[in-house]
């Protein structure tokens, strides 16, 4: 099983559109953190999309260890 990398010890702030679909880097090795580029190929590590229901600031996750992928849930403070 692949681990991912560590993109950043702390979460990105980014802002969102309603009905936007997001492909958050769950492999940490897109250049376009926090979003995917492709980098996962070749491992078992795929993107997870997110839908905004609402047009706000959110916090996609930078350590890839979150339980609350792809935002931010703190445990890059572990």
């Amino acid at each position: 099983m692949d681990q991912p990398a560590v993109a950043q010890n702390a979460p990105y702030p980014i802002e969102v559109e309603a009905g936007k679909s997001y492909f958050w880097c769950a492999c940490g090795k897109s250049s376009q953190q926090p979003f995917c580029d492709g980098s996962h190929q070749g491992t078992s590590i795929l993107p997870e999309k997110f839908t905004a229901t609402d047009s706000k600031k959110v916090y996609f996750c930078g350590c890839k260890k979150t339980a609350n992928s792809p935002l931010c849930d703190g445990s890059h403070n572990a």
